[in-house]
């Protein structure tokens, strides 16, 4: 049985949060693309956000969205006006954490909920994760009595933390490890997992384990969560290969930490000889970040029609996951946008087949420094052939040929640059710079050693061929190092040693 709490929260004062962004969609768009042979438009229905984690359509034909700082809000698409619906002050923001997903209930006349997770601390002051549900009361415009639906642990990372309600009015929960890998495979732990509810707060019975919510594990940080025909998706962050789209079954472990995407090296085929494992419908190395999802059902903009639309941080891009019929494998994936907006996280799709679409570049770890209008709700929608210009450039953005870069330069774009960043000074207090650093000028052996071991948060690059290593330590120690000598490939091998 739920525990009915009261969340401290400025309610009061939500209604006088209202006003208006200057765009509004009666005016021309700010850009076109062309996606196919479909030209579409580009407008900011809303503008200067605080890193907008989660947007939704609602049954008011408005956009809701939470920010990470600890507000839930929503704008009006064709007028651009927002209004404040809830204010959280007990919301912890740190790097990932803070307040990240939610969900409307599809009937919201029969079920007025709105859920909502984010990073809070519980009774006895420990760092936790809380599902909140509250209620939306029609005639004050605001979110009422909150009930604190599941609390489980947190510690820095992997939140996971997104929310969709289930065809059959379950409520579904993405669970991150906590960068705790035990986690993912320990089915008592709510973490690392897809996890299944009741409206109510109760446990459905026919779960895989009895009196147990876990409906999927083996996740490291599954930030996007959506139905789609029925089936249930899921993105899921890997470490430093394998960034995952899986088709989420009842019961189904899907390898973390054990296994990176598919069983492809020994260790993985040994767990794999002892547990059933379920393969990811994609994975991408390098990573792309996967994050927030959507389903296209329209045929406003035929292109994306039956299209997973998967949004992406490292990746700056909005991807296209084309599906088979039958919905259990993808058959094209196409990245548009790419570097167009920033880093993307959240999506959602209108009845009428508008995309919006929400940037995250004022988040931990921005690419560069934000434009003056970041973060945005960005609208992508169809022109009419009257309003369109032909000379629209594609949104399959054509970049610098990666031919023009030498193969160290390429590698280090891939695998390090969205931490240490493409002018190597990294972001301060969070990812150590490379320029000038000791580890990169100094003995070349201490640097093989921790690329290919990892340190603190970062990842083993172990994975890497000798040839590409040495590639990108080369290039690492000469455009960061004050010309450091070159990484041998000889270098690398007595490394593994």
């Amino acid at each position: 049985m739920m525990r009915l709490v009261r969340i401290l929260a400025l309610l009061p004062l939500a209604g006088l949060f209202i006003h208006c962004n200057s765009s509004k969609l009666s005016s021309p768009p700010e850009q076109q693309f062309k996606i196919g042979t479909t030209t579409v438009g580009i407008q900011s229905v809303a503008t200067n956000l605080n890193v907008p984690w989660q947007i939704a359509w609602g049954a008011d034909q408005q956009i809701w969205y939470t920010e990470q700082s600890g507000t839930v809000s929503k704008v009006n698409p064709e007028t651009g006006v927002t209004k404040r619906l809830l204010t959280l002050n007990d919301a912890f923001r740190d790097r990932t954490s803070g307040l990240l997903g939610m969900t409307l209930h599809p009937d919201m006349k029969a079920h007025p909920y709105v859920f909502i997770n984010y990073t809070g601390y519980s009774k006895d002051k420990s760092k936790v994760s809380k599902v909140v549900r509250y209620t939306y009361n029609v005639e004050k415009d605001t979110l009422l009595s909150p009930v604190v639906f599941l609390e489980y642990p947190a510690w820095t990372s992997h939140f996971g933390a997104r929310i969709v309600i289930a065809p059959d009015g379950k409520v579904m929960i993405s669970t991150g490890d906590g960068a705790q890998h035990d986690n993912a495979q320990n089915v008592h732990s709510p973490n690392g997992k897809v996890l299944r509810y009741n409206l109510d707060g109760s446990i459905p019975a026919d779960n895989p384990f009895k009196g147990n919510p876990v409906w999927a594990w083996g996740l490291r940080n599954p930030q996007g969560l959506v139905y789609g025909n029925g089936k249930l998706y899921s993105s899921d962050h890997g470490d430093a290969t394998d960034d995952e789209v899986n088709l989420i079954h009842k019961g189904a472990n899907y390898g973390w930490p054990f296994v990176e995407g598919f069983v492809d090296t020994d260790k993985e085929r040994v767990f794999a000889k002892d547990s059933i494992v379920t393969a990811p419908i994609k994975a991408w190395t390098p990573t792309i970040a996967p994050a927030g999802m959507a389903y296209y059902s329209s045929d406003k903009i035929p292109e994306l029609k039956g299209n997973l639309l998967l949004t992406t941080l490292k990746g700056n891009s909005l991807r296209a996951l084309a599906l088979d019929a039958n919905g259990e494998q993808l058959i094209e994936d196409v990245n548009y946008f790419e570097k167009v907006f920033g880093r993307v996280r959240s999506v959602c799709v209108s009845p009428s087949g508008d995309v919006y679409i929400a940037t995250s570049n004022r988040d931990w770890n921005p690419n560069a420094a934000p434009a003056k209008n970041d973060d945005r709700i960005i609208r992508i929608y169809r022109l009419d052939a009257k309003d369109s210009d032909p000379a629209a450039q594609s949104a399959v953005i054509a970049h610098e040929k990666n031919e023009g870069l030498n193969k160290g330069a390429l590698l280090y774009t891939n695998y390090c640059a969205s931490c240490h960043k493409e002018d190597g000074k990294g972001i301060d207090q969070t990812f150590p710079a490379l320029l000038k650093s000791p580890v990169v000028t100094g003995d070349k052996k201490i640097l093989v050693h921790t690329v290919m071991n990892g340190r603190n948060a970062m990842p083993k690059f172990s994975f890497i061929e000798d040839k590409e290593l040495a590639e990108l330590l080369t290039y690492v120690r000469k455009q960061f190092g004050e010309g450091a000598d070159a990484v041998s490939t000889e270098d690398i091998k007595k490394g593994r040693n």
